[in-house]
């Protein structure tokens, strides 16, 4: 597969996307009095909710945690809380923070995921971005070094700030998560509260002690399995938190 690609500034990829951050970017969006959104999902050692090729990239982006008589491996995104157009959007769909943007914003088109490959058609471009430009994917190979060099950091982010964020998740109440595959659970944090609880953790050592999960599933029959393998299962209407189902209806 050859791909070209140039941004013709549409805005299309700035409105109605919560845009994953670091822990560095998540506290940039608070001090800029933006929203950020809490997405989690986990799965079992035994491998329920996780294909086996996606295992390892899976389990180096999750913290283990408890949940029942079980552990289960959370893995937490920190985002950017966007319905509608971005704040940072002008109104010619330029980009007020271009040069702190997020590292998710700088990656675009591409996938941090290795196991997602890039979908023309899954993109809201419109046709002419994959027209023109400079070459993007050569022989099915990114061509783009300083690119590449991008989604190598994102994904390290992904790997050393994962236990921060555990340890954020449990001070502030957050302890429900959703089944890789079946869906992802979603918090809007009172962001004082977010960032003073980011700050204090960054600043002490994390404490060993791993905490205690439970599962939101979509239906009985994926509960039935997730309580045979030990897992908490959560049986009460959210409170704190929306269930985003990935089940198809």
């Amino acid at each position: 597969m050859n791909t070209t690609f140039s941004c013709v500034g549409c805005g299309k990829c700035c409105t109605d996307h919560h845009v994953p951050l670091t822990l560095d970017e998540a506290r940039m969006w608070a001090d800029d009095g933006g929203q950020v959104i809490v997405l989690v999902e986990a799965f079992l050692p035994n491998g329920l909710g996780l294909p086996a090729a996606q295992r390892e990239h899976a389990e180096r982006r999750s913290a283990v945690v408890r949940s029942g008589t079980t552990e289960a491996r959370v893995a937490i995104t920190f985002a950017a809380y966007n319905t509608g157009r971005c704040r940072n959007l002008d109104d010619e769909n330029l980009c007020r923070i271009y040069e702190r943007r997020p590292l998710v914003c700088r990656i675009y088109p591409m996938e941090i995921n290795p196991h997602i490959p890039l979908n023309i058609a899954a993109k809201e471009c419109p046709p002419e971005s994959w027209e023109t430009g400079p070459q993007l994917i050569l022989g099915g190979e990114l061509v783009d070094r300083e690119l590449a060099q991008l989604i190598e950091r994102s994904r390290q982010a992904d790997r050393e700030d994962i236990q921060v964020k555990e340890r954020i998740c449990a001070s502030l109440g957050i302890h429900t998560t959703a089944l890789k595959g079946d869906g992802f659970t979603a918090y809007l944090p009172d962001m004082t509260a977010f960032a003073a609880t980011l700050d204090q953790l960054r600043s002490q050592p994390l404490a060993q002690q791993a905490s205690e999960w439970q599962f939101h599933l979509s239906g009985d029959d994926i509960a039935s399995q997730v309580l045979a393998s030990g897992a908490r299962v959560v049986t009460e209407v959210p409170v704190n938190y929306a269930f985003i189902s990935l089940r198809a209806a």
